[in-house]
């Protein structure tokens, strides 16, 4: 199996983060992908029919995913996860990011205009180099028909995800001079949860990265470094979105690297 980050071109920089490809074409067992909260709405393809929960498709359009899921394939495939910013959703696909938090659909639900054929270009296409220029292609074109004004939450959001503290939260805010209802509101309508949600996702993320690549002494070290009162907070908001204990995940790595 090969996976790789990629970086988007630059005439989607503004609304994508990053690309994951993934290529297994020796697929014995069914092979799992753990859909984990990381604050940003993704576009899946994957060249075999997917299942999440009780859905099987090729094109997966997801908003904040809260809850812990699984991506399961049983055949040899090449997976394409389009990483994008979290203010994205609702302008390039025109759909409420509120309906797609925790409940991803297949992309072809929505009108013709969106989806402009693209589950059969990429299908037809030949390699993951060549599904690639197809996503940038299809994902530029919704960037040139943007009508909607997503500077503030473009702003709000890169502040949290630097500082994801409450009083961060607070001073941001203050400085785009909302009450914190109004503000509440349009930053559900556009990401899709709650600004308090969205800061303890970026908190988890930035912890879990952390936890991730092992760049840590001991679990009280990175809960502190990372905002959180003590290590049995960190715990508990990291079984919240991957309904393990960081030990269990570690070991569930560890096992998986075997």
């Amino acid at each position: 199996m090969k996976s790789l980050y990629l970086h988007p071109a630059p005439c989607i920089a503004e609304y994508v983060h990053e690309l994951l490809v993934i290529e297994n074409f020796q697929v014995t067992t069914p092979f799992s992908l753990p859909l984990f909260a990381n604050g940003m709405p993704t576009l899946l393809f994957q060249t075999a029919k997917g299942r999440i929960g009780n859905s099987t498709n090729y094109l997966t359009l997801f908003g904040q995913t809260v809850f812990p899921d699984t991506l399961t394939i049983d055949e040899d495939f090449t997976l394409i996860a389009y990483f994008f910013k979290p203010y994205a959703l609702n302008s390039l696909f025109g759909v409420s990011a509120q309906e797609l938090t925790d409940n991803p659909i297949e992309l072809n639900v929505l009108p013709a205009s969106i989806r402009t054929g693209l589950q059969e270009q990429l299908l037809n296409a030949s390699s993951s180099t060549e599904m690639v220029a197809i996503l940038d292609r299809y994902i530029y074109s919704l960037v040139t028909k943007i009508k909607t004004d997503t500077r503030i939450m473009q702003y709000a959001v890169e502040k949290i995800a630097a500082e994801p503290s409450k009083k961060n939260l607070a001073a941001i805010q203050s400085e785009l001079c909302m009450t914190g209802r109004t503000f509440q509101r349009l930053f559900e309508k556009t990401i899709g949860i709650i600004p308090t949600r969205y800061r303890r996702i970026r908190q988890f993320n930035a912890a879990f990265r952390q936890l991730n690549s092992l760049q840590f002494t001991n679990l009280t070290a990175l809960s502190y470094s990372n905002g959180y009162s003590d290590q049995s907070h960190f715990i508990r908001a990291f079984k919240e979105f991957t309904s393990l204990t960081p030990g269990e995940y570690l070991a569930f790595s560890k096992a998986g690297g075997n």
